[in-house]
């Protein structure tokens, strides 16, 4: 029999993060010339990639979880027995509320009171406890994790990686790594609608504002779309194609090849462009100007009640939410666009890296970090260890035939999949969860969607990805300078260009709110961006 463990909810009060400077080495040591003598207990002697990792001995592995509201924890999963049978180990969870995860990670990161195991952070979030040396520069450690290496090399994500490095070199996270890049969010309009007006499907930004001005015309009273997400969705999946950044994908600065610089993304005339365009959509009454304040329940009824023929969708929501709402519109059908070209192509933003791992740096100190870094090599980055995590166990919750096809179990649903099963595979079971699901082979990601979703996926392959902004990290000082500047930066482009998109200012004011972008230290933050830019070119490559 198992045996059971603890899991601590996490319950904290205010704090302050606890900084200092680390030092910086010239050359990047590997786990070779690291020092791990006395750190091998129950570690493999010679484990390697593709091959079943199991602890020498029985190990426990502390781990800070982020409960999602939709599947939270239970003692009982399959995962947990089936994950400690197959590499004897155990892990012990910190559970923290998915609404509190970012405050209370970087409280208990910060105070130097992390487990082991730092789960759900995306690239960039790592930043802030690199100076306190509070996280492990993981990349030291890297010939511990044959699986993770190998899929650097046969997918060629090192450009990828580059882009985590700091100013040291090294990086400090563990992100997911997928084969492909993977888009998933865009519009979704009312299919029906547009055959009974003749309408083609939209390729462009520019056929959107065609498509949406006919359906106004044919509905006067109505707003086209009117989005979910409070349009945080929408400006990100449509900044790209804009040349810019925008909603969850903002960053405040944008890399501009042909100058060889960066510049401060809420002043750049890409950003202008994207703004300008939205504003027309809501002055026209062709975008529902709530779209960017509203929750997401009235948008979602809007579109149920035929008040509404296009919104922000990714695949779950089209199938989970809204299929079976228009069921109450008699012949009503809606799917999926592929995303639109802007002015800066046919192209599709985005990175083959996903939200990750960080290594407490008190890890280090422990005999057992040999196997641990080989059991998080093995469940987070092998192909073994990605299936199971997906899909569980094999004649329990899914059934695969020779040809390597997979099939969830009919007494089991997930994802508009055997929808109406009495078991489902996150909250019954504990398997395709955020903490341990992420990356992959693109067969591997692809295998649980629809025959719709898989056909959307090849048409985004045909895009052209958008390439990769170069790094620019920051030293532990120029970090603190930037920090004073970055936060009031992006609140005021953020709510800059939603106060233009709403007209409750006027696109001409645009040169005097970059006015006040520069009262706010943009100038001197662009400037200590380029600077570290050039820095880390010049000693990196």
């Amino acid at each position: 029999m198992r045996t059971m463990w603890k899991r601590a909810l996490l319950t904290l009060t205010a704090g302050s993060l606890v900084l200092g400077s680390a030092a910086c080495s010239e050359e990047e040591p590997t786990a070779a010339a690291a020092n791990l003598d006395g750190k091998r207990v129950a570690a493999m002697a010679d484990y390697q990639a593709g091959q079943q990792f199991k602890a020498s001995e029985a190990v426990e592995f502390s781990l800070l979880y982020n409960d999602h509201p939709n599947y939270p924890i239970k003692d009982d999963w399959l995962f947990w027995q089936e994950l400690e049978q197959r590499t004897n180990v155990s892990i012990k969870p910190t559970v923290v509320p998915n609404s509190d995860y970012e405050q209370k990670r970087s409280l208990v990161v910060g105070a130097g009171d992390a487990p082991f195991i730092i789960s759900k952070t995306y690239p960039g979030q790592e930043q802030a406890f690199v100076a306190s040396g509070a996280i492990l520069p993981v990349s030291d450690y890297l010939d511990l994790m044959p699986n993770l290496k190998d899929k650097v090399e046969k997918w060629k994500l090192q450009p990828e990686l580059n882009t985590l490095r700091q100013e040291d070199g090294k990086f400090y996270l563990l992100p997911g790594v997928h084969e492909n890049v993977w888009p998933d969010y865009t519009l979704a309009f009312r299919t029906d609608e547009l055959q009974r007006l003749n309408l083609q499907t939209p390729k462009s930004w520019d056929e959107v504002y065609t498509v949406l001005k006919a359906i106004k015309a044919a509905h006067p009273d109505s707003y086209p779309l009117s989005d979910r997400f409070e349009g945080k969705a929408i400006l990100n999946y449509a900044a790209g194609t804009f040349g810019t950044s925008g909603g969850w994908g903002w960053t405040n600065t944008q890399w501009n090849a042909d100058e060889g610089k960066f510049a401060f993304t809420g002043a750049s005339a890409q950003q202008k462009a994207m703004v300008e365009y939205f504003r027309k959509l809501v002055d026209e009454g062709l975008m529902d100007p709530e779209s960017f304040t509203q929750k997401d329940e009235p948008a979602f009824q809007k579109l149920a009640n035929g008040k509404s023929y296009a919104i922000s969708t990714n695949a779950q929501t089209l199938v989970n939410d809204y299929r079976p709402a228009l069921k109450n519109i008699p012949g009503a059908t809606i799917a999926k666009i592929t995303l639109p070209a802007g002015p800066k192509g046919d192209v599709v933003a985005g990175t083959r890296l996903e939200n990750g791992l960080m290594i407490s740096a008190k890890a280090l100190e422990s005999d057992k970090f040999v196997a641990m870094m080989q059991f998080i090599d093995w469940l987070w980055y092998s192909d073994e260890g990605q299936e199971f995590a997906k899909w569980g166990v094999p004649g329990t919750t899914y059934d695969k035939d020779g040809s390597g096809k997979r099939a969830l179990k009919p007494d089991v649903a997930f994802g508009g999949l055997n929808t109406g099963a009495p078991q489902h595979l996150q909250k019954n079971f504990g398997f395709q969860g955020g903490v341990f699901t992420y990356g992959g082979k693109t067969e591997l990601l692809r295998s649980m969607f629809t025959p719709e979703e898989i056909t959307f996926q090849e048409a985004m392959k045909a895009k052209k990805p958008v390439p990769l902004a170069p790094p620019h990290p920051f030293t532990a000082d120029e970090r603190e300078q930037a920090t004073l500047w970055e936060t009031p930066l992006k609140d005021a482009a953020t709510q800059g260009t939603l106060q233009f998109i709403l007209g409750d200012r006027d696109i001409s004011e645009w040169d005097a709110y970059v006015k006040e972008l520069e009262a706010k230290g943009m100038t001197q933050y662009m400037e200590l961006v380029n600077s570290a830019h050039e820095r880390f070119k010049q000693k990196n490559g």
